[in-house]
């Protein structure tokens, strides 16, 4: 029988040549997706851009900005046929490791209340909400709030 190989996971800081993978992920999984000057804005500036390959295939990414003893997650997105799988957890887990190295105290982000999936990975990893930005984001149909949710990242991560 023939040994099973695992795929190579790997994260690493994002880069102009990550850009075109990035952009395929967020305008198809993102209702108001951010577009190139956005993330290469993002990567000028100082924020911490990743990204998640499996087995040198682009599956996720996310944005952090560092303020102080704050770290505020951005953007975050996972591939549609990849969600599910455990990308999300392992880019959350990441960013709130790499918020808690920058000084960080809290981890702060914003999601629509229709976002199922996203709320409950935040919920697992024991974020809180700690208000509601009203009409937040553009939405079919109008304007959708968005939900803010804060994490300690003293806690242990789950």
């Amino acid at each position: 029988m023939a040994a099973v190989l695992e795929p190579r996971i790997e994260l690493r800081p994002m880069n102009a040549v990550d850009l075109d993978a990035v952009l395929a992920i967020e305008y198809r999984v993102c209702p108001l997706p951010w577009g190139r000057g956005n993330f290469t804005d993002s990567m000028t500036c100082g924020y911490s851009c990743w990204v998640c390959r499996v087995d040198g295939d682009l599956v996720g990414y996310f944005v952090l900005m560092l303020a102080v003893d704050e770290a505020h997650l951005l953007s975050i997105g996972v591939a549609g046929k990849r969600q599910g799988m455990g990308f999300g957890a392992r880019l959350l887990r990441h960013a709130m490791g790499v918020a808690r190295a920058g000084g960080a105290k809290i981890l702060l982000l914003e999601v629509r209340p229709s976002n199922e999936k996203a709320l409950m990975l935040y919920r697992h990893f024991g974020f809180q909400q700690i208000g509601v930005r009203r009409g937040y984001y553009p939405a079919d149909q109008g304007r959708e709030d968005a939900l803010v949710l804060t994490h300690a990242l003293e806690e242990v991560l789950a």
